[in-house]
């Protein structure tokens, strides 16, 4: 597994705007997507592309297009899917899959409840997005769950991790093609496995049911 926390000053600016406690669920889903065109910006950047012929206005010439198969998006519900967008915006021509999975507060077990993918997922590159890396069980399920039915490669996209949930991860997979982006590594899980300083709970924020 490779690691990579996307420095840049927008990223940081925009992360600290999401943290704030006082930033409003309509801002903090504009900022989500805006972060997530960022990551997903870096996260895209080695995705096979193949040549194609064109005429511009001027002139034949030589481009470049992705090559098949689209890449397969994956927001794990409820909270992926405030990162969707943002990741459409990168991608358009990418297929989109879902997976519904949820963590049990008193066990941390993670229990899949719904999915909707492709039924043939076989040599696809799917990028799973998820806000939140913290115990680390939903990433560590969605990525079994996708590798059980032959998918090439994982790319998976957070805004903030934890250490125990990145260790989780890699402990599970470092030998495998799977790349993990964020925006920031924060520095500890909280007794009730909240990331700290992290943003809160993230499916809450982004669409107003927050206390």
């Amino acid at each position: 597994m490779r690691f990579h926390v996307v420095d840049h000053p927008l990223i940081a600016h925009k992360l600290t705007a999401l943290r704030d406690e006082n930033t409003p669920s309509h801002i903090f889903r504009q900022l989500t997507s805006e972060l997530v065109t960022l990551l997903g910006y870096e996260a895209t950047r080695d995705l096979p592309v193949e040549d194609v012929e064109i005429n511009t206005p001027v002139a034949a010439t030589t481009g470049a297009r992705l090559a098949a198969p689209r890449p397969l998006v994956v927001p794990i519900l409820r909270a992926g899917l405030g990162m969707l967008e943002g990741m459409m915006t990168m991608t358009p021509t990418a297929e989109v899959g879902f997976l519904g999975m949820q963590r049990n507060d008193e066990t941390l077990d993670i229990i899949t409840y719904a999915e909707r993918l492709p039924g043939d997922l076989a040599g696809r590159h799917c990028f799973v997005l998820d806000p939140m890396l913290a115990t680390g069980g939903t990433l560590v399920e969605a990525i079994r769950f996708l590798h059980e039915r032959k998918v090439r490669r994982v790319t998976c996209i957070c805004l903030v991790a934890a250490p125990e949930g990145l260790k989780k991860v890699d402990e599970a997979y470092h030998q495998m093609d799977i790349d993990l982006f964020v925006a920031a590594l924060d520095d500890r899980l909280t007794e009730q496995a909240y990331i700290s300083p992290g943003l809160g709970d993230a499916g809450d924020r982004l669409y107003g049911t927050a206390e």
